[in-house]
């Protein structure tokens, strides 16, 4: 990658753009003195006192909050005539509209002109201690001669291109490359399978696909290129393969595979930016939905920027000079947010992290936050339980007096962890935000800051909405819930700039799946309570999706993949408490008529199938073979039966009535208790 970065500067470009708005550098944490001093455009609205009057007027004055802070925080080609027209009833979504603006322009080239030998990104390589530096002029380089490149191996504004990378400067590279040039990024984690991968490829009719010659993670070595090479098999619409080189290894290269480095060595380091309207596709993101086909869900260019800038300024306090460390994969919606555009657009230091949390040893966190100096560091729930079980040794050997906050993402985080994590990592100094999101919100939309000064922050709780965030409850039939300590489904009354905008070709079903069930509202799936004080905690998935170390994982997804399998007449998927993962899958299963399959067999094949067929994550931790599913007399599997059991809470199973066989269900929790009590045997 040294070779790449050439000390010339795009200064064509450059000279068009303007320096960096004053507004996001004088902002500063807000603890005492004029709420202008946080954020400067609270100038704008007159007699605000405190948090709350702001938040107040960003839900009750919306056109004037984010008007206000989408001119000051962005730079616009072609400044916005409208803040918003936006109707959720209608599913009609569009924010900052007639404004033209370049994402790449936000992340990089504004920042090359204040500071441009500040470090943008320090790459954590697998390997401790080999972090590389990269600086925003060298990444607005790389970006450039990438551009340049997917330019002459012909892609065009509104193409789709498919990253299969892990963390690395270059991956991120191809994602601001690609909003260079106005074409679409659609990052698939690199732990997916072949066939996951080859799914996405074609879902989102990608013709170019760029990747590494091999991963590293944890110390063993990932064969992407190989991966890539047995997708694209089933993809034929893919013309071109780029291909980085993590590792010296060589790799067998194809007709379609393009030596990547040589090729931008080629190109020029200074590309054109496309000019793109504020409703232009940014990116393609696929996440598990209740149906077995994945959901490419669309962000847009200004609101989904804005919006994780923001929530990346004010969430975890980031100040200009902070180390930001979100350890999150790029492949996700987290990596996006908070590793590259809400840290990059603020023209801060991300972190990107390519290794696990106990390579070489249980340490590997701290040892990075002590080296990097990191200020922020943001990591998931699944992470903490696990190093909490090996002690607090791991985490007092290392100095951790940079940190100033920690965040916890992907899943609600249990009481336990979230005390281990603020007493023990952070030294009861450092708060601790406990944000809930979701790829379809683009951004944290609750979370316990930004707040007033000093207040409370409870155990394992995401409590405030965010700027513009108005959370609704309803019960089960559509009704209003508006008391506090009551639970309800948890939907979002109107529109904020971070939303999808859609599912890629399936408008109809973006909007029978967050539109219709609840009109008027955004359904986010969940469920919550609010509490006696107003604050929210969210209670779990109240659709059939299961999330395994902060991954959604649709359970048609996977009984799609069991039911192929040639002994399966017909199974059931649900989630399970997991005390590492958070849920687990546990996988029902019943056998055709004499397939001599045991068990034991079965369950090892349908592991490897699932871990083929979508990602190791996917792998169902328990496989129980039944004579029957509990069903009801129409035929519907009665899924909250299964749940009971496997939580074992067989004593309340509620009303059976409708149970068509209620031997069954003695059936399955006699398997259930064997299948376990053998499994902490063995």
């Amino acid at each position: 990658m040294a070779r790449l970065l050439a000390r010339t500067c795009c200064s064509k470009t450059l000279s068009q753009v303007p320096r960096c708005p004053l507004g996001l550098v004088a902002a500063r944490a807000w603890s005492h003195g004029p709420l202008t001093a946080y954020m400067p455009e609270a100038i704008t609205f007159s007699r605000l006192k405190d948090h709350q009057d702001l938040y107040k007027v960003s839900v009750d004055q919306g056109d004037a909050f984010w008007g206000a802070l989408g001119r000051s925080r962005l730079t616009w080609i072609t400044p916005f005539h409208s803040v918003q027209d936006c109707d959720l009833h209608q599913g009609r979504v569009s924010w900052f509209l007639g404004g033209q603006l370049n994402v790449a322009v936000n992340c990089l080239d504004r920042h090359v002109h204040a500071a441009p030998d500040k470090v943008a990104l320090i790459w954590e390589k697998d390997e401790p201690g080999e972090e590389v530096r990269v600086t925003y002029r060298e990444l607005l380089e790389l970006t450039c001669r990438l551009g340049n490149t997917l330019k002459r191996q012909g892609v065009k504004r509104g193409d789709r291109v498919t990253i299969y990378m892990p963390p690395c400067p270059l991956a991120v590279a191809s994602m601001l490359a690609c909003a260079r040039i106005g074409a679409v990024h659609a990052v698939v984690f690199a732990g997916f399978s072949a066939e996951s991968l080859a799914d996405r490829i074609r879902d989102a009719q990608s013709e170019i696909v760029i990747t590494v010659n091999q991963g590293l993670r944890g110390g063993k070595v990932i064969e992407l290129k190989k991966t890539v090479d047995q997708a694209v098999k089933q993809c034929p619409r893919v013309k071109r393969v780029l291909v980085s080189m993590r590792t010296t290894s060589k790799v067998p290269m194809t007709a379609l595979d393009v030596p990547l480095e040589e090729e931008m060595m080629k190109e020029d380091a200074c590309c054109e930016p496309a000019v793109m309207d504020s409703e232009d596709m940014l990116f393609l993101l696929y996440t598990s939905g209740s149906t077995g086909k994945p959901k490419g869900l669309v962000h847009s260019q200004a609101g989904y920027l804005l919006f994780a800038a923001l929530t990346h300024k004010y969430v975890f306090d980031y100040q200009d000079r902070d180390i930001f460390g979100c350890v999150a994969d790029i492949g996700w919606i987290t990596g996006h947010s908070y590793v590259v555009y809400g840290p990059l657009c603020n023209g801060g230091t991300t972190v990107l992290f390519e290794s696990t949390p106990v390579h070489p040893n249980p340490g590997r966190y701290w040892e990075t936050v002590e080296r990097l100096r990191i200020n922020q560091f943001y990591g998931a729930p699944t992470a903490i339980r696990l190093l909490l079980r090996y002690g607090d040794e791991w985490v007092k050997k290392y100095d951790r007096s940079s940190l100033k906050v920690l965040g916890s993402v992907g899943e609600p985080i249990n009481k336990e962890a979230w005390e281990w994590y603020f007493r023990v990592v952070g030294e009861t100094r450092c708060p601790v935000v406990d944000t809930w999101w979701q790829t379809e919100t683009g951004g944290i939309c609750i979370s316990p800051r930004p707040s007033n000064p000093g207040a409370e922050i409870l155990p394992g709780m995401a409590m405030r909405p965010f700027f513009g965030i108005s959370p609704t409850l309803l019960d089960d039939k559509g009704n209003v819930l508006l008391e506090n300590n009551i639970s309800g489904a948890l939907c979002i009354s109107q529109a904020w700039p971070g939303m999808a905008r859609t599912i890629y070709n399936d408008h109809k079903r973006f909007l029978e799946t967050y539109l219709t069930p609840y009109p008027g509202f955004f359904f986010t799936g969940d469920g919550a309570y609010r509490t006696r004080k107003g604050y929210y905690q969210l209670t779990g998935r109240l659709d059939d999706i299961i999330n395994i170390s902060g991954h959604r994982l649709g359970t048609a997804e996977v009984e799609d993949i069991v039911n192929h399998h040639v002994a399966v007449a017909e199974s059931a998927v649900i989630g399970y408490p997991h005390e590492i993962k958070g849920e687990g899958a546990y996988v029902f299963v019943v056998l055709k008529k004499d397939s001599g399959y045991t068990q034991e067999t079965l369950a090892a094949e349908l592991q490897e199938l699932i871990s083929k067929k979508i990602a190791k994550y996917a792998a169902p931790d328990y496989v129980q073979v039944t004579h029957r599913l509990p069903k009801t007399r129409s035929g519907k599997i009665m899924r909250r039966v299964l749940r009971k059991i496997v939580e074992d809470k067989a004593s309340e199973l509620g009303d059976l009535t409708t149970l068509d066989d209620h031997e069954a269900v003695q059936q399955i929790i006699e398997g259930h208790k064997h299948l376990v009590e053998g499994q902490k045997s063995y």
